[in-house]
């Protein structure tokens, strides 16, 4: 396989486009308020457009469609759960959040609270979700670049994209990715739709290519390769080419099936007969459902961005707008996961880089069949919005985790009188130690699925964040340590027994056995929301209750910065209040 020359100039344009608005916009961050919040000056449209193209990032670009392909119909949960998060940030916490004015979550912690020492709990809990969000980033950059340049190792694909963002992050901060991110979305949106029209223009529609996959095509024969044949439902013009199976695929029924291999990988390693399965894959959808929806409402990359709206109004208008935009994305990666299953089964097969990861990749060449050079087109635009997905994530991952370490610990903690330009050279320096981190990170999770890795960084959002920010907005007798125990529980407890599977999947623990003599224990562990967020609010209550005598004395004040219409002019700049010196 030769390199093409339509995907290396389609990728090359977008990694140029972003370097050049990012040199741009890095020209307009004069200011500590600037690199950290944009301003407090984007608009609405601007916003929403930018969080839908810092949200979307590989696991929604590649992985949905790649675990549609492998897991079937188990994997929509991860499209559903994406967007639904948004309704709960809408609904509970986008507007509140805003109202209190801060730069960061742990500014809000301890300004919540007036707790330093909550601050630096906080803290911790960004540079954990950062680095698990930051994992399945890097496997798409390796997964792409691999794919792009044939024969180039996935460590050097990682390394490559890492360093390229690394620099635009550290150049411009939050002011600088935010016209990068917010061009981003769009580029996405282009590259996941053109392709899938054309495909099914050529192939067949949804559908019909759905229908290729009914029961009764079970054995598949090589005949089922030949263009002529007509899957069953299909309509008297369409046909759908079903090309047969390799043995690690997952037959029909299995791919069909509500409970399929994702959720039922537990019980069988452990040979649980299928009629005893069911309450494990139910366990784990529960589980996992929790994860992503209030996963969604904890990623801290997320929730700084709503600090950059002017108020709270204009922070709920962009959810809103957010829901709709990426809900309309989520449309087309399993479309691509389905027609990938017929077209493509050959990556069932592989590994890795190799794998069905790259479906979205791979699949529009089989278009050069139908007219020379049309694939490769399609291919080449698939690739760049690849390159949009992981590197507006990872800008984002990399702002609001470099903006902890700058802001927080060093501007915070350990220098509370340093000047904006200190903290302003502390972001760059940041920048580049945490950007080197994740490369060095992601070379290690190459056998992992991108949107499996998500899911788990979500997990620890829903068990340390989102108790946390849910509680502090609408329960006024919580107090700092029972915040602090409840979301120090259950978030460590989340990434160790997370933490537990990957190192075991990746065979640096020899667990096997165990498992596969505790399934429920697996799926615990692997999914851990269905616990750790009861768990995180239970402490939170009871620690609360026995501590009820340390509520804050402003607390009544603060709930009315909070909730209370902003026509009123309550809304509460506390880092203004607070601000260090700029000499």
């Amino acid at each position: 396989m030769t390199i093409d020359p339509w995907v290396i100039i389609f990728s090359a344009a977008t990694v140029i486009a972003t370097i050049v608005m990012g040199f741009w916009s890095a020209q307009k961050s004069k200011t500590a308020s600037d690199f950290f919040v944009a301003g407090r000056s984007v608009s609405v449209g601007w916003n929403a457009s930018a969080i839908s193209g810092e949200y979307l990032s590989a696991a929604s670009f590649m992985g949905v469609a790649g675990m549609v392909m492998s897991a079937g119909y188990d994997a929509l949960w991860y499209p559903v759960g994406y967007a639904c998060g948004y309704l709960f940030l809408l609904l509970f916490i986008a507007g509140p959040l805003r109202r209190f004015g801060a730069y960061t979550i742990p500014d809000f912690a301890e300004g919540r609270f007036d707790s330093p020492l909550f601050r630096k709990i906080a803290v911790i809990f960004v540079l954990f979700i950062g680095f698990f969000y930051t994992m399945p980033q890097m496997k798409g950059a390796g997964t792409t670049l691999a794919y792009i340049i044939p024969g180039m190792p996935y460590w050097g694909g990682v390394l490559l994209v890492g360093a390229v963002i690394t620099l635009n992050v550290a150049l411009g901060g939050m002011k600088g990715i935010t016209l990068v991110q917010a061009f981003q979305y769009w580029l996405k949106m282009f590259a996941i739709s053109v392709p899938v029209f054309v495909l099914m223009a050529v192939y067949g529609h949804y559908g019909t290519q759905l229908a290729a996959n009914g029961p009764s095509l079970e054995p598949v024969s090589a005949s089922l390769a030949s263009p002529g044949y007509r899957a069953p439902g299909a309509g008297n013009d369409q046909q759908a080419i079903r090309k047969p199976l390799p043995e690690k695929a997952p037959s029909d029924q299995v791919w069909l099936a509500p409970f399929g291999p994702l959720t039922s990988k537990a019980a069988r390693a452990a040979e649980v007969p299928a009629e005893k399965s069911r309450p494990f894959a139910l366990l784990y959808t529960y589980s996992l459902i929790i994860a992503l929806v209030c996963g969604t409402a904890g990623l801290p990359h997320i929730l700084v961005r709503f600090y950059t709206n002017p108020d709270g109004v204009a922070a709920k208008r962009t959810t809103m707008w957010v829901m709709i935009l990426i809900g309309v994305f989520y449309i087309f990666p399993p479309i691509f996961g389905v027609i990938g299953r017929n077209l493509l089964p050959e990556l069932y097969a592989a590994t890795g880089a190799k794998g069905t990861d790259k479906i979205v990749l791979e699949l529009p060449r089989v278009l050069n069949e139908v007219l020379p050079g049309l694939g490769s087109l399609m291919s080449g635009i698939t690739c760049a919005g690849a390159f949009a997905a992981f590197m507006s994530t990872f800008s984002g991952l990399l702002v609001s985790m470099t903006g902890a370490l700058a802001h927080d610990v060093y501007g915070r903690i350990l220098r509370p009188h340093s000047s904006q330009q200190q903290r302003m050279r502390m972001f760059r320096l940041g920048a580049v130690i945490l950007g080197s981190g994740a490369v060095v990170a992601g070379t290690f999770v190459e056998p992992f699925q991108i949107n499996f890795m998500v899911g788990q960084a979500f997990a620890i959002a829903a068990a340390s964040y989102f108790p946390l920010l849910f509680m502090s907005v609408w329960w006024r007798g919580l107090t700092m340590k029972g915040a602090a125990t409840g979301m120090l529980a259950g978030g460590l407890l989340a990434v160790g027994a997370i933490s537990l599977t990957s190192f075991s999947d990746l065979k640096w623990l020899d667990l096997g056995w165990f498992w596969t003599a505790h399934p429920l224990l697996r799926i615990l562990s692997e999914q851990p929301a269905i616990w750790a967020v009861p768990l995180a609010i239970t402490l939170m209550v009871l620690v609360s209750k026995a501590t009820r005598a340390e509520v804050p004395a402003d607390v009544r004040m603060k709930m009315l910065v909070l909730h209370a219409p902003e026509k009123l002019g309550l809304k509460q700049e506390y880092i203004q209040e607070h601000a260090a010196p700029t000499h």
